[in-house]
């Protein structure tokens, strides 16, 4: 626990701050108070019109996102942190190629980040001493979007994702902490208009600005659902087999993105993989190509459910057909029964 010291300047303190996160690779930092404020009431209302789905943890953990200070005792002070990720600027998209969200297609995030954070934690430590503090990337109930909006890192695209001059392909990590900072000044929002995102959503998940409907959304319907995809988005989802990227693919800010981290860079062929040619992975070398990689959590099964849909939504190869009569086979009933309706879908071509 931090004892609060008149002798520190805590504004200069929150200027090292965020130099030392340049230093460690942050594209930004900003300071929060440790309110989010009204965005509580806002997530309350989506949890009572159930559009976060079978994610449970979402209603569970509700009251741990609207105080701080349950997570970890003493929080008076968010420190947001962002993270560059955009892997390549050029994008092949054919119907018998794997389509996996840029995020997935190199190193788990959560690690990088939390990694970098406790590193920017412990500077910290060495300019001020001990302090109360707990690092996050994903990994807790946060209001991410909402403490790097009113860090001034961004606003809230109308994909309610976080949105910048730089765009949004950004991963975002926080600091909770007791440290008394001044808080930084949010930025206008500059959506304007654009209806961008909501239009070229494939399912229209994004069923108001602002607002996604978790159940129809192709990122949740990959990764998030435990069992069958409901049959009518499994069109709509094409070949994407981890996630979607269309909201992000389509914004105006994004041409203004900069290159990603390193870290981030595609491994194992993952941006550039045929379905083929991962249908044909076995679990034991799903577990191990994809050891470090934040889509090894969704198991072998969904991945090959994912797969099996992709492969009915592409066209009626010989090799699209065999792959089908093999995952068929499969001892999965959910693998079963998604390739069963993926070959009826070709058989009809």
């Amino acid at each position: 626990m931090h004892d609060q010291d008149s002798t520190v300047d805590y504004a200069a303190l929150k200027e090292q701050i965020r130099d030392a996160g340049r230093q460690l690779g942050f594209a930004a930092i900003g300071v929060a108070r440790a309110d989010p404020g009204e965005a509580v009431a806002g997530l309350r209302a989506w949890l009572a019109e159930g559009c976060h789905g079978d994610m449970d943890y979402m209603a569970r953990h509700a009251e741990l996102r609207a105080r701080p200070e349950l997570l970890q005792p003493g929080t008076i002070t968010v420190i947001s942190a962002a993270l560059d990720y955009l892997p390549h600027a050029n994008i092949v998209d054919r119907p018998d190629q794997a389509a996996i969200s840029r995020y997935a297609q190199g190193r788990d995030y959560h690690k990088v980040i939390r990694g970098r954070l406790q590193k920017l934690a412990d500077q910290v430590s060495a300019l001020v001493g001990p302090f109360g503090y707990r690092v996050f990337s994903d990994s807790a109930p946060v209001m991410e979007v909402e403490f790097a909006r009113q860090a001034g890192l961004g606003w809230r695209g109308k994909h309610t994702l976080l949105l910048s001059q730089h765009g949004s392909w950004r991963f975002l990590g926080e600091i909770y902490a007791d440290l008394p900072l001044p808080p930084d000044a949010p930025i206008e929002a500059h959506c304007g208009t654009c209806t961008a995102c909501i239009d070229a959503c494939p399912t229209r998940a994004i069923v108001a600005p602002y607002k996604v409907d978790a159940r129809r959304c192709i990122s949740y319907l990959s990764i998030e659902l435990d069992g069958p995809i409901p049959e009518e988005f499994r069109p709509q989802m094409g070949n994407r087999i981890y996630g979607c990227d269309d909201c992000q693919l389509c914004c105006p800010w994004n041409r203004f993105a900069q290159i990603g981290d390193r870290e981030f860079a595609p491994r194992h062929g993952l941006d550039s993989a045929s379905l083929i040619q991962l249908s044909r992975w076995t679990e034991q070398q799903f577990n191990d190509r994809l050891a470090g990689n934040p889509i090894r959590r969704i198991g072998h099964s969904r991945w090959l459910r994912n797969i099996a849909v992709a492969l009915g939504n592409g066209p009626a190869t010989p090799d699209a057909m065999a792959a089908l009569r093999d995952l068929c086979d499969h001892q999965s009933p959910l693998v079963r029964e998604h390739a069963i309706w993926a070959r009826q879908r070709l058989d009809a071509q």
